[in-house]
């Protein structure tokens, strides 16, 4: 099979010749800068400087010759806007913490605090207040809470105060989303998956608004969930604004790729942790489920692609929810946290939903175990979830820095030895 004839088959609950593989696909399935940077010596590449996509979490654009040596499956479909609010364009040469050199956007800009903190700034503004930070051993930006006092806020309107946060794509984003589909479409085999992530009602990571030079409303997570109580009407007025606004980029970007594409990616909102829920499976269909089901409505009425939610955590209780929403895949498959066994999920949801990641545990078994825990931890879990097909095979969630090469090399190798049984 083609990597996009196989893909087209997991997604379609069919039986393919190995498990689909991901890596770069979407901005939860991707890779550290660092990461890639040592996977490259680890596969015997050329020494690459590594392009770094997301600022954040310092995803880096896997490149073509890390997909072809691993077997990859899937490519991401991205605009060039970034979490701090610049272009992916005009490269120029950073230095992480640890030393190791990164290309980051013509936009970024930082400064270096009496503390030992890096502090990075909406839109390459210095002159306004930084907007994430980054500690003097840290990998990634974390956001800096900037709000207002909320105790003395007279006016709760939601479409006021995220009004600047989201928009519609400008014609270079819809030129930048139709050249990359039609090369990847036509020159190569793999399976496209658009990533549109500002759909994303309540994502933690927007929340804070880092890519806003003066953020208004909500911008602490604690007040966000909190706030959920208080004043839902707020969080309606807003989620409506932003599905009104995702609807029409569905629209267009449905005009410049057509069914070329395979998966949309439209929300990556966490709803759990590590032992449960963040929110009550009530307060999902109240606030949430609605906007979720429009633009998935939507989705399969005027397309062929398949809708994907990520959210990481505990989230058993909610799947049965995502499944009426009209979500056909579910990320990254957490199995670490309580309650996600892979063959309870299987049993319980298989034929309602795709899983895709959940390769091994990735806070104990990739970054700690040995290649050969990593391999079988792996292989037992893809051959679960691929039964009869339904799973796409990957990482649980990014590939972070510190995992050793040869753990992730056993993950892929796992995957790959796996053959879907009927």
């Amino acid at each position: 099979m083609t990597s996009r004839e196989r893909v087209r088959k997991a997604i379609n609950h069919e039986p393919t010749d190995r498990v689909p593989i991901d890596l770069g696909g979407t901005a939860c399935s991707g890779i550290h800068a660092v990461a890639l940077k040592k996977l490259r010596e680890a596969l015997k590449l050329e020494d690459r400087t590594p392009k770094v996509i997301d600022p954040m979490m310092f995803i880096s654009d896997v490149d073509e010759d890390v997909r072809q040596a691993l077997g990859v499956d899937c490519v991401g479909i991205y605009t060039k806007g970034t979490l701090l609010g610049y272009r992916n364009e005009n490269y120029k040469p950073w230095n992480l913490p640890d030393g190791t050199e990164v290309l980051m956007g013509g936009g970024f800009q930082c400064t270096y605090g009496d503390d030992g903190c890096t502090y990075t700034y909406p839109q390459g503004d210095t002159s306004v207040a930084p907007s994430a930070r980054m500690t003097k051993t840290g990998f990634y930006f974390d956001n800096i809470t900037r709000q207002e006092d909320l105790n003395k806020k007279e006016v709760w309107d939601g479409r006021e105060d995220y009004k600047d946060q989201y928009s519609v794509f400008s014609d270079q984003d819809l030129k930048d989303i139709e050249d990359q589909v039609n090369h990847f479409y036509n020159d190569t085999e793999y399976s496209l998956i658009g990533n549109y992530w500002n759909g994303g009602i309540g994502d933690n990571l927007h929340v804070p608004g880092a890519w806003l030079k003066n953020p208004k409303g909500i911008r602490s997570i604690a007040d966000w969930f909190m706030y959920m109580h208080i004043e839902p009407d707020y969080y309606k007025d807003a989620f409506a604004m932003i599905t009104e606004i995702t609807l029409k980029n569905m629209e267009l970007y449905y005009q410049v790729a057509g069914n070329k594409l395979d998966v949309m990616v439209h929300t990556g909102t966490d709803f759990a942790h590590q032992h449960g829920l963040l929110i009550s499976p009530d307060m999902y269909r109240e606030l949430f489920q609605p906007y979720h089901k429009q633009v998935n409505d939507w989705i399969h009425k005027h397309t062929e692609w398949k809708t994907f939610i990520h959210c990481c955590g505990s989230v058993v209780p909610l799947v049965p929810d995502f499944i009426d929403a009209g979500f056909d895949i579910l990320n990254p498959i957490q199995v670490s946290a309580d309650n996600m066994d892979a063959a309870m999920l299987k049993e319980k949801f298989g034929k309602d939903i795709v899983f895709w990641g959940g390769g091994c545990d990735p806070q104990k078994t990739l970054p700690q175990g040995t290649p050969e825990e990593v391999y079988q931890e792996t292989k037992r879990n893809a051959e679960i979830f691929s039964k009869g097909g339904g799973f796409i095979g990957g990482n649980v969630h990014n590939l972070q820095y510190g995992v050793p090469s040869e753990n992730f090399l056993a993950e892929v190798q796992a995957l790959k030895d796996t053959v879907p049984g009927k």
